[in-house]
């Protein structure tokens, strides 16, 4: 599902657009969403992620389906979601189904209901890559849209 983003002012310069990326654990889809979107290099998108119930670790798969792509987020770990991120926020991205935002969240929200490659029996790495591979589409057309609010 997508909604309008409407940046407080993306034409003045040195502005940017905060994504916050949210899902259960923070420890695999919304840390892929965020290390894609981040690797873009677009100074104008300030790009977080969080979970509403954080896991301990990232997930291993996810952090090496990123090497493959020269993405290193060996400096990342699993945060929790604040109020403090969503009221920053201009446009909070939920991924999966898993995660619940609070009542009275007042900036637009996307979720992203992901392909899991597991339900049609694909494991391990080539799972990963698949996940990793649908989330960068629906980074870069969610790029592709914040260049153009």
């Amino acid at each position: 599902m997508s909604v309008p983003i409407h940046p407080s002012s993306p034409s003045a310069p040195g502005t940017t657009t905060s994504v916050v990326f949210v899902c259960k654990k923070n420890g695999g889809k919304s840390q892929l969403a965020a290390a894609l979107l981040r690797a873009l290099g677009d100074e104008s998108v300030s790009v977080a992620s969080a979970g509403t119930v954080p896991g301990g670790s990232l997930n291993a798969e996810s952090v090496e389906s990123l090497a493959e792509l020269g993405i290193d987020v060996g400096d990342e770990r699993p945060k929790p979601l604040t109020p403090a991120m969503l009221d920053g926020a201009d446009l909070v991205v939920v991924l999966g189904d898993e995660a619940q935002l609070p009542d009275g969240v007042t900036v637009p929200v996307e979720r992203w209901i992901t392909d899991e490659p597991s339900e049609r029996g694909i494991t391990g790495m080539e799972r990963m890559r698949l996940v990793r591979d649908d989330i960068r589409a629906r980074v870069a057309e969610l790029h592709a849209r914040l260049r153009d609010a």
